[in-house]
């Protein structure tokens, strides 16, 4: 009976159970794999609380549109991030996707006509498509706040407004990583609160990286 405790209480130091307990409940494991962010396998819409995290370099040409008299070129860095806050919406249509809240914090240079600053802080609306594959495309469209130098009889002030619409694509490098590509309209004026407003108008192309967790 001694011997039999004794060999007990070694197996039960060692971590082996004897095999009346492997025989009986079953083990427990506890499974540390995050929960996908996908519905059904990579482009099939994200699921409701995904976040993302992400950044773009870009530069665009001046358009004169809307009264600016001055074609102003910019490069700009920014980063974002991103909160999916639906369900897959349109589930039977072709355009089914997601809707995404993003906060985006952008600065660059104007370096045509000539060099400026501008900084701004924007939060966007996007609609991202489920298309089932790996490329992913999306719309948005959003306004925020900037401080600038700009002026080049455009401009009055450092403080502006800012206004962006845009359309662009992931393309999923893995689950969660993808390479982003987007066009994006940027406008700044101060809604008419110094004169002269012309505003700026100018064609942004960007690329960049995007995290989803």
């Amino acid at each position: 009976m001694k011997v039999t405790m004794v060999m007990l209480g070694i197996l039960m130091i060692i971590g082996l159970p004897p095999a009346w307990a492997q025989s009986g409940e079953p083990e427990l494991k506890l499974n540390l794999t995050p929960e996908t962010i996908w519905v059904d396998g990579v482009g099939s819409g994200f699921r409701k609380g995904t976040f993302q995290m992400g950044g773009t370099v870009g530069a665009g040409f001046g358009i004169r549109v809307f009264g600016t008299s001055v074609d102003h070129d910019l490069a700009l860095a920014s980063a974002n991030l991103g909160w999916v806050f639906t369900d897959v919406m349109a589930s039977d249509k072709w355009y089914r996707g997601n809707l995404e809240l993003l906060v985006e914090l952008f600065g660059g240079e104007q370096f045509k006509p000539n060099d400026r600053y501008f900084i701004g802080l924007t939060p966007l609306l996007r609609y991202n498509f489920a298309t089932g594959s790996r490329w992913v495309p999306f719309v948005d469209a959003g306004a925020g706040v900037t401080s600038t130098n700009i002026d080049d009889r455009d401009l009055t002030g450092n403080f502006q407004f800012n206004v962006q619409v845009g359309a662009g694509i992931h393309y999923f490098l893995s689950d969660r990583t993808a390479l982003t590509v987007q066009y994006r309209w940027l406008h700044f004026s101060d809604a008419h609160t110094r004169l002269p407003n012309n505003g700026t108008n100018t064609e942004m192309f960007q690329v960049g990286v995007s995290w989803f967790f």
